[in-house]
């Protein structure tokens, strides 16, 4: 059964529809980018170039995403975006449906995606609290948490089928078209705008930046999300190999995959159907589950374990975020919810790298479990840690919901 912003809530429904057909796009891409430029250049180098020109331009722009994001109609921002994001994908796709893909053009249009992704990511808290009220706001999100989760699950499938059958091209393509149908259906969309006072860039940035040092319950979590990022990367750098090694094979690998793409989802129907009293404790805590995946890779138990571990810790990855965003939906005011997001997205997408280079070094110092036992204990620490905080433990859902209640009145992750 739909859930009700679903049923009585044509804007969201619009707005849902959008980001339906853009994220099972995008769920196709990573598997066809990976297999088409290793195909072009059989270089696992030109690979890692093209990933970073895709998160440098990210990373670098969110902040000022997040600054166009509150001074202007974020439906407006959102549309550019897709279009920007429709135009480079097509010209991937075409690049690679040629005899002879060019790698820097690929490399410059994802850099260009890349960027347009920065500004994107920051409007997205603004769409909904300017479409949906505030008592549904916790199932709205809860909704795209699933079909987030969903693509995730059935996207690498759906990767696999097109790239045997037609070619990885194809998959940018549709990923193009993807986000022109986004962009039609925003063109459509109609939503509340919030203005904010207009300050110079810097000043919009360290407004943004002192709404979230204010906040201890912000900040705490901030970090802990942070850090669950930086452990989830050295899981996926260390784990392939441990998994192929130790635990059964590639199959076992695709199996933890799959388990975590199951809990994403499961956890993401949770959320819509739970009301926490005191959600970011509760969310938080979830999040502390990830340290289990990570001790039994390190300790080297059976692979039905590791399994079952990291589907329950993705769980509560599902179960956080569209808790996290409601909460943050409600907490933050409306002229402000864009940057405070970017800031969200700078810190838990900057720390994944930073694992990823981390965990092979470490790995090659002290062998693969020292990493892994180091990143448990980090995310275990950081994650339940953060309910020794006042506002973690303070923060309850219904004091800080009621009195935001109308569409456009106020901000996630």
């Amino acid at each position: 059964m739909p859930s009700p912003p679903l049923r009585r809530n044509r804007a969201f429904r619009l707005l849902f529809l959008g980001r339906t057909l853009s994220l099972a796009g995008d769920a196709v891409v990573p598997a066809a980018l990976s297999l088409a430029v290793l195909r072009a250049t059989g270089s696992t180098s030109a690979l890692a170039l093209v990933l970073g020109c895709a998160m440098v331009p990210r990373l670098l722009l969110l902040p000022l995403g997040g600054v166009v994001g509150d001074r202007f109609d974020a439906r407006r921002v959102a549309l550019t975006t897709d279009l920007v994001r429709c135009v480079t994908q097509l010209y991937v796709g075409l690049q690679l449906l040629g005899s002879a893909p060019g790698l820097w053009q690929i490399a410059v249009a994802e850099a260009v995606g890349g960027a347009a992704s920065a500004f994107a990511m920051p409007t997205l808290p603004r769409l909904i609290t300017g479409s949906v009220p505030g008592d549904d706001r916790q199932a709205a999100n809860a909704a795209l948490g699933v079909v987030g989760s969903a693509t995730r699950l059935g996207g690498p499938a759906l990767a696999g089928v097109l790239i045997l059958t037609v070619g990885p091209g194809w998959a940018f393509v549709l990923d193009a078209v993807s986000f022109a149908v986004s962009a039609a259906l925003l063109a459509v969309l109609r939503i509340a705008h919030v203005p904010g006072e207009r300050h110079s860039l810097r000043v919009d940035l360290v407004e943004g930046w002192q709404e979230v040092r204010s906040r201890d319950w912000y900040w705490s979590s901030l970090l802990a999300h942070a850090t669950w990022n930086f452990a989830a990367a050295v899981l996926m750098t260390l784990g392939p190999a441990l998994a192929v090694r130790q635990l059964g094979g590639e199959r076992t690998w695709v199996a933890i995959l799959q388990a975590g793409a199951v809990g994403l989802l499961l956890g993401s129907l949770l959320a819509g159907r739970a009301r926490p009293r005191r959600p970011i404790l509760l969310a938080n805590l979830g999040l502390a589950t990830y340290a289990l995946p990570l001790a039994l890779f390190a300790a080297g138990a059976p692979a039905v374990a590791v399994i079952a571990a990291y589907g329950l810790a993705l769980a509560g990855l599902g179960f956080l975020n569209p808790v996290w965003e409601t909460a943050v939906q409600a907490a933050i005011p409306a002229d402000l919810l864009a940057r405070v997001t970017s800031y969200d997205w700078l810190l838990s997408m900057g720390a994944m790298p930073l694992g990823y280079v981390l965990a092979p070094l470490a790995a090659d110092a002290w062998g693969p479990q020292a990493p892994l036992w180091a990143a448990a204990i980090a995310v275990g620490l950081a994650c339940a840690g953060t309910a020794a905080v006042p506002g973690v433990r303070r923060f309850t859902a219904p004091a800080d919901t009621a009195h935001h209640t109308a569409p456009g009145q106020v901000e996630v992750k």
